[in-house]
């Protein structure tokens, strides 16, 4: 027991000791003058660093790799010494201010237990640590505190006042979370920073930049440059992440900013000739080719500009632009094309409704083009960067709202990209419990809420990390009401199965209007494209040396969101080949062609143009429903309505023959009505060649 009393004895002393703050004074370290003369000439060269950080910070300005350079000095002096109030200020504010802010909950924490004194500054980032650490009510007071002893603080007003209406807006956003899971995507994420990601529609591809050891020479700061990986998701895992292929990473920092829709372009910036420009890559097979520097109404010479997005309709690029005759940091701008064949931009306009007079950073605009997603220091934030909703209607966007928790945090949570159906997001946060600075994030929204059943039936749901523990019914973030199909897939040889670049055309078989032209991709043949529900469509493949190919689409109006995935097999132009013509359309129970055929027999036109040789058997199909007698006179009669419209084209008779087959030849089963409507079609067979 006497043992025991002393041990506890021991430890209270201890803990007294480790209390008292120790100055860089020789009468502290009389056995040790070189060490302490070492650290003293640590913490001068650090505090060069750590005033210019200081300075941009206030200035609302990056503080680039400055922090980074003091924490080098100073944490020499800190093994020296760790129980010094004013270096564990400074070292809690380098990490404050980097992307492991939880790091500088433990040094603010001591620092202010050590000498609350220290620092002018001290009682301010006391309460940063505090809101990091969800302790929001007592921020509110340290940072009321600070105001009181610092009566020098009105140039600093508006950031305390910042900090405060987070403190104010968190507490309110914890306590009614939104209805949406945040789940750590282990296999992408490691111990460095693994931010900015981008997926396709469908979810099956992401890229994003991270720092980790690439090979290249590291920075005086002990850092590597960041790149751009990729991965592919399988099984619902994503696969090993791969620097990206081609010319795109460089011994630059490359920033991924967003993909196109279908997957071919991307945007991102690097930094040139003295500021950070936006620059796009093409893919090109397997690799993306080097990044050309956007014209210079986006990518302009005299400012910082960053986080380039694309507009839903291809016309415009928004992105930030760091004005240097400006203190409000990053501003959301745009500049349209005048034309998509000159690609000619017009000046940049500022998108005022959506800016603060803090740091605005990443954007995504939805496929629906009705919304934008903005990751921003102000407007409302918890902390850091948040990412907030705006909604655009007939060019105008709407005052932003703060997505919620548990997307947003008191920590930075920013860049943001979505399927195509608005199910699931991509996010990067460096919040506490990740795998280091910033790490990717999947967010899942699981819709409206449910009147529950049974007091049981919310606890069917549940994220990886955090069950749902009550049936309580959490705030609804709408996500968008648009509905859209994702078509995707990829061209090969029906013979070979060899990838096939492809080009295919989109139409609008109501109208015949041509929605989109788009080539598969040379090395895979894949394609990917999302269509808006409330329309038929036509879908019209063709290659070099292949009979075209069609496909046809109604999504109607309303109708749940979904994924065609499709292996399109184009088959040579040989005799005996034989393709379906998707898009002819008929009257009920008539040969009388639509004029939304017209466009498909077009295609028909050119190809036998195009091969003048070629003689064509062109069949009419049936199901057995009704009359065999019928439905061989129906079938040869469209047959010929086809070859009549050839004939006024201008295709020579001799090359055409028409031929009804009514019930004879079916290609699926008749017992079921999909089967029926893949017998009732209308093809042609080579003949001669």
């Amino acid at each position: 027991m006497f043992k025991n009393i002393l041990t506890v004895v021991f430890v209270s002393l201890t803990y007294i000791v480790g209390a008292q703050n120790v100055d860089f004074k020789s009468a502290n370290f009389k056995d040790d003058k070189d060490g302490l003369k070492k650290a003293t000439e640590a913490i001068k060269k650090g505090d060069e660093y750590f005033e210019i950080g200081n300075t941009a910070i206030f200035a609302v300005k990056g503080p680039g790799h400055n922090y980074e350079m003091a924490l080098i000095s100073y944490e020499i002096a800190q093994k020296f010494n760790p129980n010094n109030g004013e270096l564990n200020f400074k070292i809690g504010v380098c990490h404050a201010n980097s992307p492991y802010s939880h790091k500088s909950i433990e040094y603010l924490y001591k620092a202010h237990k050590l000498d609350v004194e220290c620092d002018k500054f001290l009682l301010y980032y006391y309460g940063i640590a505090l809101q990091l650490d969800g302790k929001f009510t007592d921020a509110i007071k340290a940072y009321n505190k600070f105001n009181e002893a610092y009566r020098q603080a009105d140039e600093f007003s508006k950031f305390v006042s910042k900090r405060k209406r987070e403190c104010l807006a968190a507490k309110a956003g914890i306590a009614i979370p939104i209805r949406a899971w945040v789940d750590n995507v282990k296999e992408l994420n490691t111990e460095y920073n693994d931010f900015g990601p981008a997926i396709t529609t469908d979810g099956g591809e992401i890229i994003y930049s991270s720092d980790r050891p690439n090979g290249h020479t590291v920075s005086e700061s002990g850092t590597y440059d960041k790149d751009i990986y990729s991965s592919t998701i399988v099984d619902g895992i994503w696969n090993s992440p791969q620097p990206l292929k081609g010319g795109v990473n460089t011994e630059a920092d490359e920033i991924s900013n967003n993909l196109s829709y279908d997957g071919t372009k991307m945007l991102l910036h690097r930094f040139n000739d003295g500021n950070m420009d936006i620059y796009e890559s093409k893919l090109s097979g397997a690799t993306w080719g080097p990044p050309a520097i956007l014209p210079h109404q986006i990518s302009s010479p005299r400012t910082n500009d960053v986080y380039g997005a694309y507009s839903a309709d291809g016309w415009s690029i928004y992105f930030a632009r760091d004005n240097a005759n400006r203190s409000r940091g990053f501003e959301i701008m745009y500049s349209s094309m005048q034309s998509k064949i000159i690609k000619n931009y017009m000046a940049a306009t500022m998108v005022s409704t959506v800016n603060s007079a803090f740091n605005e950073g990443p954007i995504y605009v939805a496929i629906d083009g009705e919304t934008m997603y903005i990751a921003s220091q102000g407007k409302g934030s918890y902390g850091g960067y948040d990412i907030f909703v705006s909604k655009g209607s007939k060019g105008a966007w709407s005052k932003p709202v703060n997505m919620g928790y548990p997307i947003n945090t008191p920590y930075d949570d920013f860049f943001f990209s979505a399927t195509a159906n608005g199910k699931y997001a991509y996010i990067a946060s460096n919040r506490e419990g990740g795998s280091g600075g910033y790490d990717i994030y999947k967010v899942t929204f699981f819709g409206p809420p449910k009147k529950p059943a049974m007091v049981t039936e919310d606890y069917l749901l549940a994220s990886i990390v955090n069950p749902i523990k009550d049936n309580a019914i959490e705030a609804t973030v709408e996500v968008k009401k648009k509905s859209f199909t994702v078509f995707k897939g990829k061209t090969i040889d029906a013979m070979t199965k060899a990838p096939v670049e492809s080009e295919i055309e989109i139409t609008d078989n109501a109208t015949g209007k041509l929605i989109e032209t788009f080539t598969t991709n040379s090395a895979t043949g894949k394609f990917i494209i999302t269509l808006a529900s409330g329309k038929n469509y036509g879908i019209a493949v063709k290659a070099e040396g292949y009979l075209f190919h069609s496909e046809n689409f109604d999504i109607p109006t309303g109708s749940a969101d979904n994924l065609i995935n499709k292996i399109i097999e184009l088959k040579n132009i040989a005799v005996g080949s034989k393709i379906a013509l998707r898009n002819i359309f008929f009257d009920t129970g008539k040969s009388s062609l639509r004029n939304t055929s017209n466009r498909e027999l077009d295609r028909l036109v050119k190809l036998l143009k195009d091969v003048p040789s070629l003689k064509i058997e062109i069949s009419g199909h049936t199901d057995n429903t009704g009359s065999a007698k019928l439905n061989a006179a129906l079938s040869q009669d469209r047959a010929q309505a086809v070859v009549n419209y050839l004939k006024g084209k201008g295709i020579d008779t001799g090359r055409l023959e028409a031929k009804g087959y009514g019930s004879s030849a079916p290609i699926a089963s008749n017992g079921t009505s999909s089967g029926r409507q893949e017998n009732r079609r209308t093809e042609f067979e080579i003949k001669s060649n």
